[in-house]
């Protein structure tokens, strides 16, 4: 803790705040201390324990996944305040959880914001890698009557399953680009130059335009 504090940055901080990552250490620090220290679970738990970002990030780098129970997992995605520790216990921990699909079913109903969002993430990723057995156009329907009153971080999440839905289910394409831009979603979402608009409509065009090059 005393090594993270030293790399605190006040105007990294200042940048990430701006998302709402509570932290002002570079990325690319915490990934160094990572390596060095490699995989340990026991350390990992206690520095999320400590509920500092930060911290929470190196846990998730230097944990093993397969070691928390499924319970840990559910409490830890409702406990995960910040974008960033959100995305990476999703994509490095939980997927990599034999918990995954359970979970995902569990949490795609939940009332808890973090909860319901993890679930349309891994929804996602089933969509774009293994969707046999996903009912598509229900998740569309469940897209189209929810997405416009969703909570932030949630509607980020739906609309990123719309995406990869128009994306990879060339016969769904129409409908979702329908949907996108019948309700604008992250339309004026600032776009660094060189980078797909999160919009879900030049998203699913873009990417289908690279597939097909």
């Amino acid at each position: 803790m005393a090594e993270l504090a030293d790399l605190e940055n006040p105007r990294m901080r200042e940048v990430n705040e701006r998302h709402g990552d509570d932290h002002g250490v570079k990325l690319s620090a915490l990934r160094a201390i990572a390596k060095r220290l490699k995989r340990q679970q026991d350390m990992a738990r206690e520095l999320w324990a400590t509920d500092d970002t930060a911290a929470r990030l190196l846990a998730l780098l230097i944990c093993k996944p397969q070691e928390f129970t499924r319970q840990e997992l559910d409490t830890m995605v409702r406990e995960s305040r910040a974008p960033k520790v959100h995305d990476w216990l999703v994509n490095y921990v939980v997927k990599k959880s034999p918990y995954a699909e359970l979970l995902r079913l569990n949490w795609m109903m939940d009332p808890d914001q973090e909860a319901a969002s993890a679930g349309w993430s891994l929804t996602s990723d089933r969509v774009a890698k293994s969707p046999d057995g996903l009912d598509l156009p229900g998740l569309l329907a469940d897209i189209e009557a929810k997405i416009r009153e969703a909570p932030d971080r949630l509607q980020w999440a739906m609309n990123t399953c719309l995406a990869m839905i128009g994306i990879h289910h060339e016969e769904l394409r129409a409908r979702a680009l329908e949907i996108g831009e019948r309700f604008e979603v992250l339309k004026d979402y600032p776009t660094p130059p060189n980078c797909t608009s999160p919009y879900a409509p030049i998203w699913i065009n873009e990417m289908v335009r690279r597939q097909k090059n």
